[in-house]
This record gives structure tokens, C-alpha cells and sequence, in this order.
């Protein structure tokens, strides 16, 4: 089996890995993510999608040896343990972004990437970012006004 070196939340990893193995399977399976979630298989509802040096990708259709020598951002590595939520998680929860909360690591993972490109997108931008991502529950208005809340905030806090 071949040998994965990865940096994973901003830690490193060495695993061993089947050549057929997901990203998505080996977060959730030897690496025990499990805040990464599996909707869909094909790359259509975002569920699975995490940071991947720093862009946005959907886990559930890449192999996890793609992933070599790259950094790879869960959910779980937003914010520390016990610490403090990123701004994006914070604004989720504050605008009630998320009801059954089945899509929303993905969508917080998406949003925090398109707020790391454009720090200010307007919601038309916004919705357009977060098109390969579905939700269920919510109807998509309190998902993009807490973009716009998360925005905000991070803008505040550069500010400073």
C-alpha cells in the first residue's frame, strides 16, 4: 500500500492508503473527521467539500492519494479545540444558517474559501460561490446573509 504524507488541520500525517481510497474516506475513516459528511458520491451537493491548500474541494471524488504533500482543512480545523469559532461558523449559528445542519459543514467550508479570495462578495457573488453546495432545509437567504455577517466581522477584525 502506498504511503500518504499530507498535513491535515495543520498537523502532519503519514498513513497508509489503498490507491482507490477517497479523500473523503480516509478523513472520515483512519483519520476520524467525521465532520466532513457524504451526501451524494458525485460532486452535486458539497456536503464533503474541504479546503485543500487553501481552495475549496469536494472529497468525495477525489482520490486521497491527489492529496499528497498537500495541506488539507476539515471543519474541525477552523478553529482550535475549544477555542473560539472561525468567523464564518460564528455568523452560521448567529443568523441561522443551518437547520438540520446535514449541508452546512460544506457550505461554511465553501464560504470561508470565497471569503479568503473576496473578503467582500455582494449576495449575487455569493450565491453563485456556494451553487455547487444544497441545502434542504433552508432556502439559501440565511446561508448568504451569514456569508454577509461573516464578512462583516472579518472585515472588522482586520480593521483593527
Amino acid at each position: 500500500m502506498p504511503q500518504l504524507q499530507l498535513s491535515v488541520n495543520g498537523r502532519p500525517v503519514s498513513v497508509e492508503v489503498e490507491p482507490h481510497t477517497l479523500l473523503v474516506d480516509l478523513l472520515r475513516g483512519p483519520l476520524g473527521l467525521t465532520g466532513t459528511h457524504i451526501g451524494c458520491d458525485t460532486s452535486q451537493c458539497g456536503a464533503c467539500t474541504v479546503l485543500l491548500d487553501g481552495e475549496a474541494v469536494k472529497s468525495c471524488t477525489m482520490l486521497a492519494l491527489q492529496a499528497e504533500g498537500c495541506g488539507v482543512t476539515t471543519i474541525e480545523g477552523l478553529s482550535p479545540e475549544g477555542g473560539p469559532l472561525h468567523p464564518v461558523q460564528d455568523a452560521f449559528v448567529a443568523c441561522h444558517g443551518l437547520q438540520c445542519g446535514f449541508c452546512t459543514p460544506g457550505m461554511v467550508m465553501t464560504a470561508v474559501c470565497l471569503l479568503q479570495q473576496e473578503p467582500q462578495p455582494d449576495a449575487e457573488r455569493i450565491a453563485h460561490a456556494l451553487e455547487g453546495n444544497l441545502c434542504r432545509c433552508t432556502g439559501y437567504v440565511n446561508i448568504v446573509e451569514s456569508v454577509q455577517t461573516a464578512a462583516r466581522t472579518m472585515a472588522e477584525g482586520a480593521a483593527r
